[in-house]
């Protein structure tokens, strides 16, 4: 009775002659890592457990904030600080009782890549961040397992499947990797929500294919999707050999592996909790925000300077170069980029604040203003100073 039960949750997808009886047990024992809870995981998520994937891994270190609830609908107003990979499964364990799903709330990284990937038969990367992309590529080429790629871009999105049967590798595509500020983010150039749904569903369509070993897989090939055209086009590439064995030649079992948390060099970050304990002591920093005007929230414990990134050359006048900086953004990508641009002009002493205002606002929403006025060191401050002194 159970099993009859069981297959009326699947009734219409066993209906079809690309799937079957035979086809609905492939799902049920295949094991799928998706790598990232946001915009393109949540739909991506919520597909392939309700089609009886039977074991899904949810990878994902981040926690909710509010910013991404148009998107993630996953989530709602009430999970905003915990970790999403814990929400989802409580919420995906709802949806379909029947897959077993874990959750692993920690990021992706060189440590755990290799023998995490190898636990699976297929990964989803459902990132928005490029030096993951280039991991979750390295990981799977080392592990020989196939990988389904999601992207988004304001009202675009792209969709390939990588290193299947012997096909081309994300680097075969994507040889040169971008430093992080070359790459806008959602937060810099905004998203329609829909759009990752759109694209994350593209993305659940090429996973089952592939588990059911469908025709039409998009190995080789990039989609492009235009939603506000509603058009769409492919681009065709082929393997790289080369390319191939700089992924393989990737130690992957030391930390000489790591992915770095920025492409600038010496771009020094402080966390949201160390600001947090620095800010009980006043310490002695001059806040620049380099977001554009109309960017919210406004933090009143980091209020200061309001220099939009791409102003900042010109501007810099407006800086205290006696006093170290702390520089913030909406996820620090731009703080970073802004931080490689002081530093060219000779303001040694700046720090980018990790994650960003939505990193902040998740971890201590109900934090009070400080006043800034009585200035005493902390121990960075203290740094910066001594460092100072040793220049002079």
């Amino acid at each position: 009775m159970r099993h009859k039960q069981n297959m009326g949750r699947y009734d219409r997808q066993i209906t079809l002659a690309q799937v079957g009886f035979d086809g609905q047990a492939r799902l049920r024992q295949a094991r799928v890592l998706v790598v990232g809870a946001g915009g393109l995981g949540c739909p991506a998520l919520q597909y392939l457990v309700a089609a009886g994937v039977g074991c899904i891994g949810i990878m994902d270190g981040d926690s909710v904030t509010i910013s991404n609830l148009h998107r993630q609908p996953l989530f709602n107003a009430g999970d905003v600080g915990r970790k999403k990979a814990i929400i989802a499964a409580e919420r995906l364990g709802a949806q379909n009782p029947e897959p077993g799903i874990s959750a692993l709330p920690y990021h992706l990284s060189p440590a755990n890549a290799l023998e995490t990937i190898s636990c699976y038969d297929l990964v989803l990367d459902c990132t928005d961040d490029i030096p993951t992309r280039y991991l979750v590529n390295d990981a799977c080429v080392h592990a020989d397992k196939p990988f389904v790629h999601g992207s988004i871009h304001r009202f675009e999105g792209q969709v390939s499947v990588f290193n299947h049967s012997n096909g081309p590798t994300y680097r075969c595509l994507f040889p040169d990797q971008p430093e992080r500020e070359q790459v806008p983010s959602c937060a810099a150039s905004g998203v329609l929500g829909v759009v990752p749904g759109t694209i994350g569903c593209l993305q659940a369509t090429e996973a089952l294919k592939v588990l059911l070993g469908m025709e039409g897989i998009l190995r080789g090939k990039l989609l492009i999707q235009d939603l506000i055209g509603q058009s769409a086009r492919t681009i065709s590439f082929q393997r790289n050999p080369e390319q191939v064995g700089i992924a393989m030649r990737r130690d992957l079992s030391s930390p000489q592996g790591e992915v770095p948390a920025c492409n600038v060099p010496g771009a020094d970050v402080i966390t949201v909790e160390e600001l947090h304990h620095a800010l009980e002591r006043n310490a002695p920093w001059q806040f620049l925000d380099v977001r554009d005007q109309h960017e919210e929230p406004r933090v009143e414990n980091l209020q200061g300077h309001h220099i939009p990134v791409h102003e900042l050359t010109t501007r810099m006048g407006e800086l205290d170069p006696d006093r170290p900086i702390l520089v913030y953004c909406q996820s620090g990508t731009r703080s970073t980029l802004a931080v490689k641009v002081l530093r060219e002009q000779g303001m040694i002493d700046v720090l980018s604040l990790e994650g960003g205002v939505l990193a902040w606002i998740s971890e201590f929403p109900g934090t009070e203003p400080v006043d800034h006025v009585n200035y005493r060191k902390d121990h960075r401050a203290e740094e910066y100073l001594h460092r100072r002194s040793d220049r002079a």
